[in-house]
């Protein structure tokens, strides 16, 4: 009884883990027969998902049934898990039982506790953007996937480029693969800037240089961010973001919490450990600081929303801002 549940905020990486089982276990000659891809936040089409699943292959190759976006890890009336229960261990070996989702499982649920019973779970989280190392790592594995040659230089540049946005990297590696062509040497940190589009990790080193006092640095960001077509409310949604994270923190800090768990809860910081780089990011910053930028950056989104010209306001206030810090 083949089932799995893939879980993550990465949905470009389930998409490429679903793809893969799809090859495996599908005979493309036989697809209208024995693959159905159903949307799984409501009864009805759950239970029709576990019919499905049950339901003997016609011709050759094996089936699929692909619950996406499912609740059933999240919600779960006593009927759908009644189902559950009579159809998991039923389903025939040669019957694929998919289940999808962007949430986190709710492992207090009896339909989570019986779906990790029989299936095999995978979790498809975003690698955190401040762990670089493990994002050059994934590029690597990506490159080597598409055979595609790039210099350290150029690897080390891509990560400041794009980041977590595994979607967009594997997108950028591919436009990099097409430049390369039949040529085998290797990219280079030249040819990168080129053809590559700058995403949010752009964006946090602006936040940095904005919250280091960094001015000259902030406005080559935010040009370079502009140029590259980024649009001007997701950098301030970024910026926002991050300079939220930054307060909450201090001032806890400041107020003599202790507690980890409790700030990076209060932070909506889903890994405690992280803390540990942002207390040295903000070392040297006041809580006071923090307190005065915010309402800054919030009059900045209001400006952009109310049709402001991007370059120039976000110029303006990066100075401001810088000055502040």
């Amino acid at each position: 009884m083949p089932i799995y549940l893939y879980w993550g905020e990465d949905d470009f990486a389930i998409a490429k883990a679903v793809k893969q089982l799809h090859d495996r276990v599908l005979d493309p000659d036989w697809l209208q027969f024995n693959y159905q891809k159903l949307t799984g936040d409501r009864g009805e089409t759950i239970i029709e998902g576990l019919n499905q699943a049950i339901t003997p292959v016609f011709g050759m190759g094996e089936r699929l049934t692909w619950l996406d976006d499912t609740t059933i890890c999240q919600q779960c009336s006593q009927d759908t898990l009644t189902e559950l229960e009579r159809t998991l261990t039923v389903i025939p070996d040669n019957s694929h039982l998919l289940l999808t989702t962007t949430k986190k499982p709710d492992g207090r649920l009896k339909s989570t506790k019986l779906i990790k019973k029989h299936a095999e779970v995978k979790e498809f989280s975003l690698i955190p953007p401040w762990k670089t190392e493990i994002i050059a790592s994934k590029i690597k594995d990506f490159a080597q996937e598409i055979d595609i040659n790039l210099t350290p230089k150029a690897i080390k540049l891509l990560v400041d480029s794009v980041g977590n946005n595994t979607r967009q990297l594997w997108n950028e590696l591919e436009k990099l693969q097409i430049y390369q062509g039949e040529n085998k040497n290797a990219i280079d940190e030249e040819i990168v800037p080129k053809l590559v589009v700058c995403n949010t990790q752009n964006s946090l080193k602006l936040a940095a240089a904005i919250k280091d006092g960094k001015t000259e640095t902030a406005l080559e960001l935010v040009t370079g961010l502009i140029d590259r077509n980024e649009p001007a409310l997701r950098i301030i949604a970024t910026l926002v973001g991050q300079f939220r994270t930054w307060t909450i923190v201090k001032l806890m800090q400041e107020a003599g919490e202790k507690d980890d768990r409790a700030i990076a809860t209060a932070a909506e910081i889903n890994n405690p450990n992280r803390l540990y780089y942002i207390r040295q990011e903000i070392a040297r910053v006041s809580g006071q600081q923090f307190m005065t930028a915010l309402p800054m950056l919030l009059e900045l989104e209001y400006s952009l929303k109310r049709g402001a010209e991007p370059l120039a306001t976000l110029q303006t206030k990066a100075i401001e801002l810088a000055n502040l810090f």
